[in-house]
């Protein structure tokens, strides 16, 4: 069974798409049109509409920076409004882009536009856009509000780019402690330490070392001494590590330590309740389902655990359950967007709800995300200034008590 993506005329005038598993086009259009709808396009693509937001592999070198796809999507949404056709549009946008990989793609868009192609199935076809993306402008080709649908999928864009500069911002200051804290600690261990070893040997103490500068100087003799196989060492399981994150099960694994953190964990569903309340209430305001919805905006959650446990939401909408319970057995979704939620659907303004909800929990994200860096960026000086201090102990201890049983000490 393949999938299809319909666009379709419902039997009040409604203009919708919906996605459809049958063997074959001839066969998808027949069981539409068996139940009253207006079939106006069968199309598929080489992923289906299950396949990761971010797109296939295929034309990674074409690959667009996410702040040049927000500049496009701005000026096109602006040419569209200004009642230029697409064609031109996009001609214009492809002449005067900066990035060399955006105009390879808009020309070869342009080009099957020129066909004939429709505008959604012309960046569908490049392999490297959001099928949120695509999909709405899919919904905004049949309903005739393309403009209106680009510029609420500018808003989400720049929404979602916001975030990621937010996130990168706040977390790149304890990242660099904790690098300058490491750097520091090694030079100590690897450097001074051995030469004042032999320091000690010379000193004449009752009882002889500090414990404290006994154990120091073990760790750091033996590091110092092995540092040529210990390093190897080191970045081998480093690299190795690095490869299992990036498996599956290395993904799972993470993303569940990361929903245990005391802060990161809430930040992190409420980071996913405002992305994926967001793209739901892009698709449905561009005239797609809740589960047509729903099967697109789910594949954004880049969290594998939220996204596991999200599964079983899609077949119990086409059950005929209520778009609130379904999500409420997914278990992750915060209480109160789920009241939120639930009020929308039952009152008839879910895609309204949805903005609200969206909003609401970027406004909370941030908060949780200013208390992560402010509490990451003691907790990093404390610790580091600990094994600091340790190490100071280390080295004059023996030196302060040398003195004090020396000949200028108080008989």
């Amino acid at each position: 069974m393949a999938e299809f993506l319909c666009r379709l005329g419902t039997p009040s005038g409604e203009v919708v798409t919906k996605i459809v598993e049958a063997p074959d086009r001839v066969e998808a259009k027949a069981q539409l049109e068996g139940e009253g709808f207006r079939v106006f396009n069968v199309s598929t693509s080489q992923n289906g509409l299950s396949a990761v937001i971010g797109g296939g592999s295929k034309n990674s070198r074409n690959r667009v920076k996410p702040s040049d796809f927000l500049l496009f999507n701005q000026q096109l949404s602006a040419l569209l409004r200004a009642g230029i056709p697409v064609l031109q549009s996009i001609g214009l946008l492809r002449q005067r882009s900066a990035s060399a990989s955006l105009r390879n793609v808009l020309a070869d868009v342009e080009e099957k536009i020129r066909t004939g192609v429709p505008l959604s199935d012309a960046f569908e076809s490049q392999g490297i856009f959001p099928r949120i993306y695509t999909a709405s402008i899919l919904a905004g080709e049949q309903s005739g509000s393309l403009d209106d649908v680009l510029t609420r999928y500018v808003h989400y864009l720049r929404r979602s780019v916001g975030v990621s500069r937010k996130l990168r911002s706040a977390l790149a200051y304890p990242a660099f402690l904790l690098l300058a804290a490491t750097l520091m600690v090694s030079f100590l261990v690897l450097y001074i330490i051995p030469r004042m070893s032999s320091l000690f040997e010379g000193l004449h103490t009752q009882g002889g070392l500090p414990t404290v500068t006994v154990i120091v100087l073990t760790i750091s003799t033996i590091v110092a001494s092995n540092i040529w196989w210990i390093l190897p060492l080191i970045i081998v399981v480093a690299v190795a590590m690095f490869l299992w994150l990036r498996t599956n099960s290395g993904k799972l694994f993470s993303h569940r330590l990361l929903l245990r953190a005391p802060i990161g964990g809430s930040l992190v569903r409420q980071m996913t309740a405002a992305q994926l309340t967001r793209s739901l209430s892009t698709l449905i305001a561009g005239g797609l389902t809740i589960p047509d919805s729903w099967e697109i905006s789910s594949q954004a959650i880049t969290n594998l655990e939220l996204r596991r446990r999200s599964q079983s939401v899609l077949p119990m909408i086409r059950e005929g359950r209520s778009f609130t319970d379904a999500l409420e057995t997914a278990n992750w979704m915060p209480e109160l967007g789920l009241d939120m939620i639930g009020i929308g659907e039952n009152s008839g303004s879910l895609r309204e709800m949805l903005d609200e909800v969206a909003e609401f929990y970027d406004a909370e994200s941030e908060v949780r995300l200013e208390q992560l860096t402010t509490l990451l960026e003691p907790v990093i000086l404390v610790f580091m200034a600990g094994i600091v201090v340790v190490i100071l102990l280390a080295i004059y201890l023996p030196i302060i008590q040398a003195i004090s049983s020396g000949p200028f000490s108080s008989r």
